[in-house]
């Protein structure tokens, strides 16, 4: 048993408040009663909004946000394997500071040996209007997130200090089994998905599966830290009304990597097809730009085949998430439309021409 809770209904008032008290959020005031409501619409990890009573008034935050293992066993056995859940807690813990992304500000990370159970207490950072999948976004929202982008990569980008550190390196034994996984989790796509997604994006996916010796394990050359799963639905934009905007969470899947993987993600699955052919160029010369402002000198022909291949990372995360996660109705929506946005992009520029090189 963890020596924290893991769940909203066993956060005792008195020990969160003490915890409170060790992160510099409140002085001497004492947390005295507290309520919760979920939120978010994460598959992988439940969030909940912390509503908190004070012994005086205006002592402390009204609302922290915290975040749990995933009720459903299935997701949360998944997350334990790959190890998500240490992963998110060690970036909060180890990595934030050392980059200028904005995230919320954490006050409790804490993790089980087992890799199961976690707490995560952080700022709330609302009023906010959350991304949405399901709806793309304006261009403008899509701008904040390339800035967002660049602003993790650069500090990171070639600096071992921060890449090499041993628990963000994916041990070759996870990534065999990813690999040894992915042509049932193709299966389990294409019979779920064979009537609903585009034939031609079927295709993608399917050769994708048979060319998964590739894409698994690929040396991407020089390396950064990578979020993994950038894309709408795991940001804020307007954060603190409006305050500032946007906010990247979820860093479950944090990681060493191509930032193009981010990139490619992002403007594929993450935006979708048409906001994507109306903004490609811009975009990408917005983070170029912003990389080169932050000391990485990059162009659009410096980063292009990195950022086609960095498009198939959005295939083979819905692929192998639709298998591995909770079934749900929002689920299926959310994979189908990752799905047709990294095909369209994968397609559009030849990703799997470049990928076999």
């Amino acid at each position: 048993m963890a020596d924290f809770p893991s769940h909203p209904d066993a956060i005792d008032p008195a020990w969160l408040g003490e915890r409170l008290r060790q992160a510099g959020v409140i002085g001497d005031a004492e947390v005295t009663a507290l309520s919760w409501v979920p939120i978010g619409t994460g598959q992988v990890g439940d969030s909940a909004r912390i509503t908190l009573t004070y012994d005086r008034p205006g002592a402390g935050p009204a609302t922290v946000a915290g975040k749990f293992p995933a009720a459903d066993e299935t997701s949360r056995t998944t997350a334990a394997t790959l190890g998500l859940y240490a992963k998110e807690v060690g970036f909060y813990r180890d990595l934030r500071q050392h980059v200028d992304i904005r995230v919320p500000v954490p006050h409790v990370a804490e993790v089980a040996d087992n890799g199961v159970e976690f707490l995560l207490i952080f700022e709330d950072l609302a009023p906010a209007r959350g991304g949405n999948q399901l709806a793309s976004c304006s261009a403008a929202d899509a701008r904040a997130g390339m800035i967002q982008a660049a602003a993790l990569h650069a500090p990171s980008w070639d600096n071992p200090a921060i890449t090499g550190l041993d628990w963000l390196q994916l041990p070759e034994a996870v990534v065999d089994h990813i690999r040894g996984l992915y042509g049932n989790a193709q299966a389990i796509f294409r019979e779920r998905y064979k009537d609903t997604l585009e034939p031609e994006f079927m295709q993608l996916c399917e050769d994708l599966n048979d060319m998964r010796e590739l894409w698994y394990g690929r040396d991407p050359g020089t390396k950064c830290l990578i979020h993994g799963d950038f894309r709408l639905d795991n940001m804020l934009f307007d954060i603190h009304g409006g305050a500032e905007d946007i906010a990247v969470l979820d860093w479950q899947t944090v990681g060493t990597g191509s930032g193009l993987m981010d990139v490619g993600y992002f403007l594929g699955t993450g935006i979708g097809d048409e906001l994507r052919r109306a903004h490609e160029g811009e975009l990408l010369d917005l983070y170029c730009a912003e990389m080169t402002r932050r000391g990485v000198p990059l162009s659009r022909d410096a980063i292009w085949d990195d950022y086609v291949i960095g498009a198939l990372h959005g295939v083979s995360t819905a692929v192998f998430s639709a298998a591995f996660v909770e079934r749900t109705e929002r689920g299926d929506a959310n994979f189908l439309s990752m799905a047709r946005g990294g095909c369209a992009l994968a397609l559009h520029h030849g990703s799997l021409d470049k990928l076999k090189g």
